[in-house]
């Protein structure tokens, strides 16, 4: 989730308790208000029925009108001692509309100059003052949406100018690229915060470029100066093994050293390649076909391991397999798998290669299944580890695949080792 939309929502959502909240508390303010003006109202209508009655105590007798009805009874001295003046909310039936219609009663009790006491029952319409509530509500309620429509696209817009120079960083740092240049970042902004980021954004980055460079020259240097002693020392093995005088046995040591001594050139060329490779040095891309990349190698690498007698079973789909990389590495990644295949797999067994637009499937014969998980780590080797083996094919070949968008898998299947390469699926920002 954005920032921006998860800091939006974060106040959308408080905004929206926030004014729930006071929308309430002023909704339930305008009631007791209202209320209270009617029990005002109320009061001093029973004070001038009161005042009229010690008057003219035929008022006692008189009911008034639906929406003023009033009532006297009278009650006894004991009743009245303990009277308390209540209001409370009522209906009275009405027989012209066949239907109970709200009021607000007020009952109180007084004394008549003869003694009497008497208990006041009022009563006044309260249509009006539940319609004008209805209306507060309604009214209310548009402007609690109007304001939080408002706030909420104010917010918004507020926070896009907020967050932009979070969005320019962040733009700027997906053009940064191992082994070039640090761009350039005109990022002016107020902010301090995102000021102190861009900075330190743009030191990181030159430092990192800078590491960049001296690990590429370091490795690019040690493997020329290893190059160089491996080549004199091998040719140096070469020339004492034409020696006359050396015996049966000294040759065969010799022909164990100059073995050594090859395996650590190709070891030194493999961990070359693999930093090259992750350090994205291969740069140039382009739409390569792998189909066509195993129709040029796999003549000559069945021609090397003729001597196993293994049966080649190639399937090819409709249309070619396709995939964005260097062409070099394509070569190499699937050299690497074809050359394990044939290396590991047994003399007389079987190597089926299969592609589809989307996929390169290798399969070659197998006693027993090889951990997955530690398959492709850089000089891991299998059961029957091969001795001219360095251990890097496969790490080199996941390496290769990932660079290019690859996802490389192994599992064992009916007896046979499984290496599968497909295109990995685009994930959805």
């Amino acid at each position: 989730m954005k920032l921006l939309h998860y800091t939006y929502g974060k106040l959308s959502l408080l905004l929206f308790l926030l004014m729930a909240a006071w929308g309430v508390l002023f909704y339930y303010a305008i009631v007791d208000e209202v209320v209270d003006e009617t029990d005002d109202t109320l009061e001093n209508y029973g004070k001038i029925l009161i005042s009229n009655a010690l008057m003219d105590p035929s008022i006692l007798d008189t009911e008034g009108t639906l929406m003023s009805f009033y009532k006297f009874r009278p009650i006894s001295e004991e009743e009245a001692e303990d009277y308390d003046e209540v209001y409370y909310d009522s209906t009275v039936y009405i027989e012209s509309e066949d239907e109970d219609e709200p009021v607000r009663v007020m009952k109180t009790a007084f004394c008549m100059p003869d003694g009497q006491y008497y208990e006041l029952e009022l009563m006044i319409s309260i249509l009006e003052r539940d319609d004008m509530v209805e209306a507060i509500l309604w009214y209310l309620g548009a402007l609690f949406l109007l304001f939080l429509i408002c706030t909420s696209i104010g917010t918004r817009l507020i926070l896009q100018s907020v967050f932009r120079p979070l969005h320019r960083l962040l733009d700027w740092l997906k053009l940064i690229q191992p082994g070039k240049e640090i761009p350039a970042l005109d990022n002016p902004t107020k902010i301090r915060e995102f000021r102190q980021l861009g900075e330190a954004a743009v030191d990181m980055g030159n430092r990192s470029y800078k590491a960049y460079e001296e690990q590429k020259q370091f490795i690019e240097n040690a493997s020329h100066e290893l190059q160089t002693p491996l080549a004199i020392v091998r040719g140096k093995v070469e020339l004492l093994a034409e020696n006359e005088s050396m015996t049966e046995e000294q040759l065969k040591e010799l022909d164990e050293i100059y073995a050594t001594l090859g395996r650590a050139v190709r070891l030194n060329k493999s961990l070359l390649l693999l930093s090259r490779i992750e350090n994205g040095q291969y740069t140039e891309t382009e739409d390569v076909s792998v189909d066509d990349v195993l129709d040029e190698l796999l003549p000559d690498l069945m021609d090397i391991y003729e001597g196993k007698h293994i049966q080649l079973i190639r399937t090819k789909g409709e249309m070619p397999f396709i995939i964005r990389c260097n062409l070099s590495l394509a070569q190499i990644l699937v050299s690497n798998l074809v050359k394990n295949s044939l290396l590991h797999n047994r003399a007389g067994g079987e190597l089926h290669i299969v592609t589809t637009p989307s996929s390169l499937s290798i399969k070659n014969s197998g006693d027993q299944p090889l951990d997955g998980e530690k398959l492709f780590r850089r000089f891991y080797r299998g059961i029957d580890g091969k001795k001219d083996s360095t251990g890097l094919g496969l790490a080199i070949a996941r390496s290769i695949a990932t660079s290019a968008s690859l996802h490389l898998t192994y599992k064992w299947e009916e007896g046979m080792h499984v290496f599968l390469l497909v295109k990995e699926l685009k994930k959805k920002s």
